[in-house]
Order: structure tokens, then sequence, then C-alpha cells
């Protein structure tokens, strides 16, 4: 079956009609590519046909873009000179697309064609805004659900069948720039007054209009094949266009860092392309989105940030058992937590009993959800009627009797075993049958089950703070956690919209693992003598969202005192990190605790705004008159992170590496850009990184010592996505 097909009407207009076979959206592959180039030649030499319609068969939908795993493969399906494989599939790609905008046009005098009309019932995104845009009149459903723009930035390649340089050219690079540039995506009504679509009209009049408009002998010549084209905002060499192109380079600049190759590529086809006619900057733009894709960053990008963050989602490694979807959930704990954990529940729609030991307390945390849709109604995204809907789906209160009919329980109370014993209690005494899942970030999971009625019920989730912002949950087995409870676990992540991860339980499970040796190397280079800014610049440029000591203070020194006294009480003599503790204990002895106390590694003025690095800092620690290369303080940086993930799969905390990447990148924001710690093992290649492991240790000690896994796949040459793409047991 064909994803496209046509018909032809007694009026002579051609309906081509997009209908992906077996996906709710539509998609495009590249067969799909061949048929509509068939479609669209046999129209235009039709004679019969007097105009075409592009519309989709998806009610309420046109086209969700590209098919992604296509993408992700075009460089290995490329042959054996990769390079020109994609460029010469992607030309052939625009000429379908010049073809539907060119119409069957003399090329000289631009006289005749056929006009070409865009019908979309809905949301367009990527290359489904592409074909719209290659069309001589665009017009949308006015479905105010539908989202049309060019997300392609936000996986780490651009829009590259010709969205940059149409858009360019219809709106000028400034005006452009938001929708390339940033990804960002617009209603309909939106869409129109931006420029980006010609007409809003009612679902049930859209072909009709679309037919009208064809029938009425439109001018179809695009501006930019006009003698005497003139871009909007200026030409690069224009005065106004100039100053557009030096300014959106330093933008990239500040908010890439360098690091991401698709924004720099997507600058330099649009700044190149516009010195040029149109059919030049295509191959322009070709030639660009060529060298994203053979960039291993590209591939890295849209494996963990789409196919492997959707195959989570969708239950990728959910136990085989029946639907555990969440009706009612109790949440202990009204704490910033608690109140967070309640509010997007309900925002799913899942009754809420909030339990705190005082009601005043209780109420605070239900006042939270109150705060945020106040702030939704501001931003009219949300309505006085929704947020009373909301509200009421919560009842705060201290009575456990209230969590009777509750089929899953999440606890959110103090970081304590006692204080989480004694909860536990009380709730399994009033709502038995419920599954029990404990909110910690380091407690060990097998340890808190103790206190359970029956410990296959009794689950770890792990959220992030805020919880209504970050979108990864960390769901953590115990060793006799059963698959009911894991499957509840992941039936209620599904249901709050956010990405799970599922690991085995181990101190700090997996995310904490890897990101307390980032703090800690940063901070131990402080009492090295490595210049702070130095420390902190190096983990920026490299793609962490946050250096160290910044990240320290946001997250507060005395919580890092406390996990280190309660690691090293753990640990005794095997505790690795005496000289992280000295600095760190000092800074809390000296009440500096982090942007909570407006003091910590940096300087805050009296509204809690960072002025820089705390100068004290370098008196305590003088920084030494010889700093070390900045590559090797990245590699610090990036080694301490990348080999807890390799332990962690060794140790088989980590069940699927899919897990592993999505996880980093969601949890703490590991270099988006290279598509997680495993992923940017795989880009560095395992022999290298296994030596430079051995260099690292030589140097600074055994925690940099190469892992068995890491080393055995250095001298077989092997990848992580190679060998252990089907899961862990590879």
């Amino acid at each position: 079956m064909t994803d496209f097909t046509m018909k032809t009407d007694a009026d002579g207009i051609a309906t081509i009609t997009w209908d992906t076979v077996g996906r709710s959206m539509n998609v495009l592959n590249q067969q799909g590519f061949i048929d509509l180039d068939a479609l669209v030649d046999q129209a235009l030499a039709d004679d019969a046909v007097k105009g075409i319609i592009i519309t989709s068969g998806k009610d309420g939908t046109f086209a969700g873009g590209m098919d992604l795993n296509i993408i992700s493969k075009m460089k290995e399906s490329a042959g054996d000179n990769p390079a020109r494989g994609l460029m010469d599939g992607l030309m052939a790609s625009h000429a379908v697309l010049r073809k539907i905008e060119r119409a069957g046009m003399d090329p000289k005098t631009n006289k005749g064609g056929k006009p070409i009309a865009c019908a979309m019932q809905g949301t367009g995104l990527g290359i489904g805004f592409e074909i719209p845009l290659s069309c001589h009149r665009i017009f949308v459903a006015d479905n105010p659900k539908a989202k049309i723009g060019l997300p392609e930035i936000m996986v780490g390649i651009f829009p590259g069948m010709g969205g940059t340089t149409r858009l360019v050219r219809k709106m000028g690079a400034m005006a452009a720039s938001p929708y390339l540039l940033e990804g960002k995506l617009l209603n309909p009504v939106k869409a129109k007054a931006a420029g980006l679509v010609d007409e809003i009209v009612p679902a049930d009049e859209l072909l009709s209009a679309a037919k009208e408009w064809v029938l009425s002998e439109p001018k179809i010549v695009k501006p930019w094949d006009e003698k005497g084209y003139k871009m909007p905002g200026g030409e690069p060499y224009h005065p106004a266009g100039f100053m557009t192109y030096v300014g959106a380079s330093a933008m990239i600049h500040s908010k890439t860092q360098g690091v991401y190759p698709a924004a720099k590529a997507l600058l330099s086809a649009a700044y190149e392309g516009a010195q040029v006619p149109f059919d030049t900057a295509i191959k322009i733009e070709a030639r660009w989105f060529t060298n994203v894709l053979m960039n291993p960053s590209s591939e890295a990008m849209i494996r963990s940030l789409f196919i492997n963050k959707e195959a989570l989602e969708k239950g990728a490694n959910r136990p085989d058992v029946a639907d555990q979807t969440v009706s009612k959930v109790g949440v202990i704990g009204a704490g910033m937590m608690g109140a967070g954990i309640a509010l997007v529940s309900a925002l799913a729609g899942i009754q809420v009993v909030l339990i705190d030991a005082k009601q005043d307390a209780a109420d605070r945390g239900k006042s939270y959800t109150a705060d945020y849709m106040d702030k939704g109604i501001k931003r009219k995204k949300a309505t006085e009627e929704k947020k009373e809907a909301v509200l009421g789906l919560i009842n705060a209160t201290t009575d456990y009797a209230a969590l009777s009919g509750c089929d899953l329980i999440v606890e959110a109370v103090f970081e304590d075993v006692g204080v989480k014993a004694e909860v536990t209690k009380q709730v399994q005494a009033a709502c038995p049958d419920a599954i029990f899942a404990t909110n910690t970030s380091t407690l060990p999971i097998t340890e808190l089950a103790k206190a359970a009625n029956d410990a296959e019920k009794f689950i770890g989730i792990h959220f992030f703070s805020p919880v209504d912002k970050m979108m990864l949950v960390e769901i953590i087995k115990g060793q006799q956690t059963g698959d009911v409870a894991v499957a509840k676990a992941l039936d209620f992540v599904r249901q709050i919209r956010k990405t799970p991860i599922v690991v085995n339980d181990e101190r700090f499970f997996y995310a904490n693992r890897c990101i307390i040796p980032y703090i800690n190397e940063g901070i131990r280079m402080v009492r090295e003598g490595v210049a702070p800014a130095l420390i902190e610049n190096a983990a920026k440029l490299v793609g962490m969202p946050l250096g160290p000591l910044q990240l320290t203070d946001e997250t507060s020194i005395d919580l890092g005192v406390k996990i280190a006294k309660a690691t090293k009480a753990a640990m005794g003599a095997d505790y690795p990190n005496e000289e992280v503790d000295e600095v760190l204990f000092w800074m809390f002895d000296e009440g500096r605790l982090g942007r909570k106390s407006n003091s910590g590694f940096y300087a805050y003025d009296d509204k809690g705004k960072r002025t820089g690095l705390w100068d004290g800092l370098a008196a305590q620690y003088p920084i030494a008159d010889e700093q070390p290369d900045l590559i090797e303080v990245q590699h610090r940086l990036l080694f301490a992170q990348v080999l807890e993930a390799v332990r962690a799969l060794e140790e088989d905390v980590l069940e699927d590496i899919r897990e592993g990447d999505v996880g980093a990148i969601l949890g703490w924001g590991f270099a988006p850009w290279s598509g997680g710690p495993l992923s940017w093992l795989d880009i560095i290649g395992s022999p290298y990184a296994a030596e430079r492991c051995d260099e690292l240790a030589a140097t600074y000690g055994k925690r940099f010592e190469t892992p068995a896994l890491l080393r055995e796949m250095g001298d077989k040459t092997q990848t992580f996505y190679g060998r252990f793409g089907q899961g862990n047991a590879a």
C-alpha cells in the first residue's frame, strides 16, 4: 500500500492525500517521497488537471515530520561514500519540493504552471511544514490544538529539506530565527499572524477553500523566483542584514558554546544561501545538512532524545502484566517534593490524597497547585475552570483513613530510614493493598522495604526537583520488588507524562551515582589550585548546563555534607573523598550553604542573583601558578561521570543502555550533544577511552581506573550500542 493517493474531480482539481499506513500521524519515508514525486508528475502532465491540493487523510493533523528512525540511519545506508550518498539523496528530495514550487512554470518567463495549495487539517512539523512551504498557498484548519513549525534543532539537526532556505527568504533571517534556531511551534492563529501560513478556515471548509483558491487562477510565482527580489530584513551584505547575522552568530555561540553542530550549520546555510540564487542556496543547505548528518552528534542526539526516549515512554522495559493505570494516589508528605507530585498527578486527572502531619502543612502543599494554576492563567495557558477542576482532585488532610481506595502510595517524607519506616507502617495499616513507592534519592530501597508488609509491593520512585519541570523519573527495584509494582510505577509515570528509567537497587542508584563524582571532581580541583573559573567554564564549554561548583550551590552545600557523612559511615575505610570533604566541610563551617543562604562557591546579591565566584575561595585555596589544559579539566569532569555509568552497567544497576543515556540527559543534563555518557564513549571510541582512563588514573588516582568492561570492549574495538543495543544481557 502507498502512503500517497490521488483523485481528480470533475473541476480538474487533483487532490493528493497523504495517509501513512499503520500510523496515527503522517510521517515521511523514502518511498513516500518517490510516490509523492510520481503523483505530482502525473498531475502536472495531465491537461485535464487545473491545479493540485495536497492534504492529509488523518483527522486533525497534517504530518509529524520525517521518520527519525530513517534519519538516524541515513549515513549508515548511504553506501561506501556516505557524504556523497547523503548529498545525492538530499538533492533528489529537494528536486521533488522544487518541482512542487515551480509547478511546471517556464524557467525563463515564469509563465504557465498549475496552482498547488496545501490543506493542513492540523499539526505540521518538520517536513510536514516544509512540504507546505513549497506549495503556493497554505490553508490550515482552525484547530487550536494544532502545532506548526520546524522543531528539528531540538533533536540535533536543522530544517534541511528547504525549510531553512524558504523561511529565511519568506520572512527574513531575524523574523525566521525563533522558528529555525529555537524550534518554536505556533498554533494556527499565531502561525498566520507570524506569516508562516496564509489562511485559517473552519475544518469542514478546508478543502473547499483550497479548491476555490486553486480555481481562481492565482499568481503562483514565489517572490524569490521573481526578478528584483529583495530579502526581507536585508541580505548579509546590507547594513541591517549584516547586523542580524553578527548578532545571530553571537547568540548561537552563547547558547551552544560551540558544541551543538546543527545550530552553527543552520546559520551557515542561511548566511551563505542568502547571497546566491535560490537553486544554489538549496545546494548549500543540503551540503550543510550532510555535514550535520555526518557528525556523530546528530545520530546520537536523535537516538537518545527521540527514538530511545519515546521507546522508554511507551514501556520498552515494562513487565508483561495487566494494565496498572492509577486511579487514586496517596502522597505522604506535603513539602516541596510531595506538593510537586500532587500537582503533576492532579494535572493528569488522578485523584490525590495529600497527607501531612499538620493540616496547615497539607494546605500549603495544596496551595502549590493553586499557585501553579494561577501562573498558567496569567499566561493564558489555563482557565479558572481548569484550576478548580485540578484543585478539586486534591484532598489535603492529616487523616490516613482518607487513603482508602488508593492503588498507589508515594511517600515523600524526610530522608531518614526511621522516619520513612514509621510512615510506611502507618500507611499500610490504613491502606494495606496499595503498591507502596518511596521517593528517595539516596536511601537503599531493599533496606526501606523491611518496614513494609510485602516487599514485592514496595518500590522506589526518585523524582527530580522541581517535579513539575523535570522530565525524568528514576524507578528503583529493591531485591524483592515484584513485576506488578514495576508496572504500576511505569504506568503512573506514563500518566503524568514523564520519562521513566528502571534501575536496580545500589548506593545512589544511577543518577546520583554519576552526578556526585562530577561535583566531587570539581571541588577536588579547587583544593588542587585549579582556577574555579576554569573549572566552571570548562564544564559549560563541553555542554554541561551547570559547572560543578554552581550545581553544588543549587543543590545546597549542607546536603552535600549530609550525603558525605552518610556515605563515609557506610563505606568506612573504603571512603574515597576526604579531599572533597575538606573543602565542603570548611564551606559549611563558614555558613556558606549555597543559593539557599545567598552564599556558597558563588557570591550573591540581596536578591539572590549570582555576582561571580566568591573571592574567599581563592584566599583559602590559592590558585596555582600553572594551570591545567582545558581538555584535561573537561576529561576529568566527563570521565568522572561516564565511568560510573559503565560501572552501573557492569554491576547490573542499569539493565538497558538506553536508560543510561536518556536518564543522564534528562536527569542532570549530561552534555545533550553527545547523546549521553555511553553514546559519548562510542563517539570517542572504546580503545581511546580505555587508554585515556589509564592516563587519568596514573595522574589522579584509582577513581579513573578503566572498568573491566571498557577494557574488554577497547581490546575488541566494540561500541556500547553495537554490543548492548538489545539490553545489558549482551
